[in-house]
């Protein structure tokens, strides 16, 4: 009978909870926490300012791109106006003085000849273009 007591006793003697792991855990999270919630405001406030940076930059690339679009045998459009392939000298001129690069990029349709291309091609490096970038499809 003295098992049968002993073995009673010891059972009902485990039934308490240990507060300690909950403790140490629970005030773990909260130092993380204070230490991890200046970080977030910082990199908060750097993405803003990147964010109104890269508006802005945005906005000077718009200004300084120069855009080729042959549509036809005799017509192409430059920074969306539609020009005649005999004006493409007038209307590049003068965005390429202004263009800090000197990059032009062309983009050609599906119906237009490959002779057309290379003569549009020819054109603006005599215009003055430093590079000339062939967008495809």
């Amino acid at each position: 009978m003295k098992r049968w007591n002993e073995s009673r006793e010891s059972a009902s003697g485990s039934g308490d909870i240990n507060l300690t792991p909950l403790i140490d855990v629970s005030l773990t999270l909260v130092v993380i926490l204070l230490l991890a919630s200046p970080l977030t405001f910082e990199s908060a406030f750097a993405v803003r300012r990147a964010a109104a940076s890269a508006r802005e930059a945005i906005d000077d690339n718009d200004q300084a791109r120069i855009e080729v679009t042959i549509l036809s045998a005799d017509s192409l459009r430059v920074n969306r106006a539609v020009v005649p392939q005999d004006g493409l000298g007038r209307e590049l001129a003068p965005l390429l003085e202004r263009s800090p690069d000197g990059v032009v990029a062309v983009t050609c349709r599906d119906t237009v000849q490959h002779g057309t291309f290379v003569a549009v091609l020819d054109a603006i490096k005599l215009c003055g273009a430093r590079d000339i970038a062939v967008a495809g499809r």
